[in-house]
């Protein structure tokens, strides 16, 4: 079942959804997908420049799009951007195409894989960055949740410990 299904991996920001990704198609022999780095291929610029431009509304158009073309192809993993289930589109791609994984994260341990980051629009501002990450947990855990196959918590593990993990669920659907 495994060598026809997608994966796909959803979560906050500083989950780790691109990082173990990246490691987990080496592991399945699988081709990897970032939607976030494919808005970057495919526009020419990073995602703060599509946000300050277009704001998050023409953002989460593109997302959709490509996600909606990538959940289209076969035998691949993706990872996609935090909010993007917000979209109900999406939703629907990401539950109908393949199998969904959860990479669950505590905001302290967010706050510890950001806070070197600038490309993440929605934390370049002058709230603080607890503050926002709070909110975006509040409304979006909820719907990961709700749209997930499988939960992995990625509190203090590290990646290899991760994808091992994620296999050995997978073998179990």
């Amino acid at each position: 079942m495994l060598e026809k299904r997608n994966i796909f991996l959803i979560g906050p920001m500083g989950a780790g959804k691109s990082t173990i990704g990246r490691q987990l198609s080496k592991e399945l022999h699988m081709d990897f997908y970032d939607s976030d780095q494919e808005i970057e291929n495919r526009t020419g610029v990073d995602i703060s420049w599509v946000f300050d431009v277009e704001g998050e509304v023409g953002f989460r158009i593109r997302e959709e799009k490509i996600i909606d073309e990538l959940t289209k192809m076969n035998k691949i993993i993706l990872a996609t951007g935090g909010g993007s289930i917000l979209s109900k589109k999406i939703r629907h791609c990401l539950s109908s195409r393949g199998i969904i994984i959860y990479l669950k994260v505590e905001i302290e341990q967010q706050l510890m894989r950001t806070k070197r980051e600038k490309h993440r629009p929605l934390l370049n501002t002058s709230d603080s960055t607890e503050e926002i990450l709070k909110k975006l947990s509040y409304e979006r855990n909820p719907l990961y949740e709700e749209i997930s196959d499988i939960i992995i918590n990625t509190n203090n593990k590290n990646v290899k410990a991760i994808v091992s993990n994620i296999i050995h669920m997978l073998k179990k659907i």
